[in-house]
């Protein structure tokens, strides 16, 4: 049995059993309290009955006027609670909410190319490879000092029936894309060739 409730601040402390593994992406305080304040109902975290982290969301809410989709941010387990259907379960919650309170048409997410594990979950929840993202995670420690690994941009297949879908040809390699000022926090408008 566990609890499932909104993410709170003070989470911040209680993570860190969940955020020592190798494929979560951990960020500064202020990106976390950001999500927190701006999408409070897509932030989600998973707790046993003695309070200790099990997982959590932090998802979005990306678009305009009448073209919004969510987005899956982070979405961890702790490694003593995988395979016991919380990551679903916490998709399943991001993806009504997104539906419900923001008519989002679908939910996106980015994944290592590497996590073969997490790719085969989204696979079987409904997900499909979009696109690749060049060097999308930052350096894993090699030598280079640059970032290195792509990551699949992977999309609910409820959009792909949709006269909203605009496919895309090519692959995105982030250090070739210019510096761009965003007139809205979030909001990236990129012409579709």
């Amino acid at each position: 049995m566990s609890i499932l409730r909104s993410f709170v601040a003070t989470d911040l402390f209680r993570f860190n059993n969940v955020n020592l593994d190798f494929f979560t992406q951990t960020y500064s305080n202020s990106f976390y309290l950001d999500y927190l304040a701006r999408w409070p109902d897509l932030c989600c975290a998973q707790v046993s009955p003695a309070g200790r982290m099990m997982g959590y969301i932090f998802g979005k809410a990306e678009g305009s006027h009448s073209d919004w989709h969510g987005h899956i941010t982070i979405l961890t387990v702790a490694p003593e609670y995988r395979r016991l259907g919380l990551a679903t379960a916490l998709v399943q919650l991001l993806e009504r909410v997104s539906d419900a309170v923001y008519r989002g048409f679908f939910v996106d997410l980015y994944v290592r190319c590497t996590n073969d594990l997490a790719i085969g979950m989204y696979e079987e929840m409904g997900y499909s490879v979009y696109r690749r993202v060049r060097e999308y995670y930052h350096s894993l420690g090699g030598s280079r000092g640059r970032d290195e690994e792509d990551a699949f941009d992977m999309l609910d297949t409820r959009c792909l029936s949709s006269s909203l879908f605009r496919p895309w040809t090519l692959i995105i390699v982030l250090s070739q894309i210019p510096r761009m000022t965003c007139l809205q926090p979030n909001v990236l408008s990129v012409a579709n060739p």
